[in-house]
């Protein structure tokens, strides 16, 4: 099943479909969130109102995470050695254990909405194109083998960075926190709809040229180890979204670096999950 937040009669509403085509409004639940905490729902009311999915306005799936998205950095061998390229001071060295870190999101835009440009304080900005891991419910010390049972499902997140930024402070988070640079959606697809861990062709385009085309199976840290590791000790709340890193083909793995300008359109898509269409605004 595939679940929306979309803008109906200036109204967010949450929206569940079949078949990303026909939208069943879900007037029970006040917020996405609301319907994490509350395990989703098994099968569409028969009452629910139907909208046309092409008739309002779809939003990022979670438009206000009630924490911080959780990122995995350098999380595909071929990233690792473009990001080396570009700063070895900043992305080389050994890795013996993965790059966690979070970027703060007040507001999480969806498809279509435009990524600020921030002329005068970035000058390199980036798309990473990455699945997106929604927890289900309070995670805290899960063991391996129950991993599975903590996943709502999954999404697309681009992680917009100002590289400029990143590697002045010496530490991603103001480079990967400004205000929209979260953009998420088109919708999270139910863990059930794919094999675990999922194995999904992933891919970028910037004015519909190719930047990234690799697979979800080719993560360094995979699903099972992120959340194990990152529920040993910390809570992961219901409706915690983790990105779990990007593959090679961002702006600064480009020989020479090629930086997104305002007027670009960034195409995230993910097998299974759709397109998420973003504009540099202008």
């Amino acid at each position: 099943m595939r679940f929306y937040t979309v803008l109906i009669n200036s109204e967010e509403k949450v929206a569940a479909s079949l078949d990303g085509k026909t939208l069943y409004v879900l007037d029970e639940f006040k917020d996405m969130n609301a319907l994490i905490a509350a395990g989703g729902v098994q099968a569409i009311p028969k009452d629910a109102r139907k909208v046309n999915a092409e008739t309002v306005k779809l939003l990022s799936p979670i438009p206000r995470p009630q924490q911080d998205v959780l990122c995995l950095g350098i999380n595909y061998t071929a990233h690792a050695e473009e990001a080396e390229r570009f700063s070895k001071e900043s992305f080389g060295g050994e890795r013996p254990y993965p790059i966690f870190f979070s970027k703060r999101v007040c507001y999480s835009q969806g498809t279509d909405a435009p990524i600020p440009a921030y002329t005068g304080l970035v000058d390199s900005l980036d798309y990473e194109c990455e699945l997106g891991v929604v927890i289900g419910k309070d995670a805290k010390n899960v063991k391996r083998e129950d991993v599975q049972d903590y996943i709502f499902g999954y999404t697309i997140v681009n992680d917009v960075s100002a590289r400029n930024l990143q590697t002045r402070h010496k530490q991603w988070y103001f480079g990967k926190s400004l205000d929209g640079f979260t953009p998420m959606g088109p919708c999270i697809v139910s863990a059930d709809e794919f094999a675990f861990p999922p194995k999904q062709m992933i891919a970028c385009r910037v004015n519909g040229e190719v930047r990234q085309d690799s697979s979800t199976g080719n993560l360094i840290t995979g699903i099972v180890d992120i959340i194990a590791m990152l529920s040993e000790g910390m809570t992961l709340k219901a409706g915690t979204v983790i990105a779990t890193g990007t593959p090679a083909g961002v702006g600064m793995g480009m020989k020479p670096p090629t930086f997104l300008k305002p007027g670009d359109v960034v195409e995230c898509e993910i097998e299974g999950i759709g397109v998420l269409r973003n504009c540099v605004e202008e």
